[in-house]
């Protein structure tokens, strides 16, 4: 079986938040916890969501993120780990990503104290369903892990190049991906609901 033909077989998240099935790249549990991320759209959406309103905050906001947000999502997770019960409900997972994708639509600039907050609350909810996704498949911590390395790459490179961006037609354009992901979480939550 192929990559892409497991791919596709792929449940959605159940109501725990977690996946029955992860993809099994062949190179290992570290591994397969990243591939994990990289599908599992509500994940993707909010780390991005976060870069954008972190780039829009400037610097000192970026750097925040790039230490706050892979250690909370580590911390979601090994919570999940330990605690089962502990996994978010899905409908939380997916609104937490569309409030802050609309955060960034409406370019809120949040008290820094707030923004960390934030970032510590999402990326707990979302690393826990990580974690529960990750035991369920019996990856466990290297899951996690491989997880938690490609949201800091993603939180290191991504803020880093569209923090430079100064024009208002670029963060226009930042604002208007945040409306994007927004709208997303909308849609989601509506198959959810619609499925449930």
């Amino acid at each position: 079986m192929t990559f892409t033909d497991h791919c596709s077989r792929i449940p959605w998240h159940g109501a725990g938040g977690a996946l029955a099935h992860l993809v099994q790249t062949g190179f290992g549990g570290f591994y397969d916890g990243m591939a994990h991320w990289a599908i599992t759209p509500e994940d993707v959406l909010v780390v991005l969501a976060l870069t954008l309103l972190s780039a829009l905050g400037g610097k000192d906001r970026v750097r925040r993120l790039v230490f706050t947000l892979p250690a909370a999502w580590f911390a979601g997770g090994l919570m999940a780990l330990v605690f089962p019960t502990l996994l978010p409900p899905m409908v939380l997972t997916l609104a937490s990503f569309g409030l802050v994708g609309l955060l960034v639509a409406l370019n809120r600039h949040l008290p820094d104290a707030v923004f960390v907050l934030l970032v510590l609350v999402t990326a707990v909810i979302h690393g826990a369903g990580n974690g529960g996704a990750m035991r369920e498949a019996g990856l466990g911590w290297l899951g996690l892990a491989g997880a938690c390395v490609a949201v800091f790459v993603v939180a290191s490179v991504l803020p880093a190049l569209l923090v430079r961006i100064e024009k208002p037609a670029g963060r226009i354009a930042m604002r208007v991906g945040g409306s994007w992901i927004a709208a997303a979480a909308l849609l989601m939550i509506g198959w959810w609901f619609r499925g449930g």
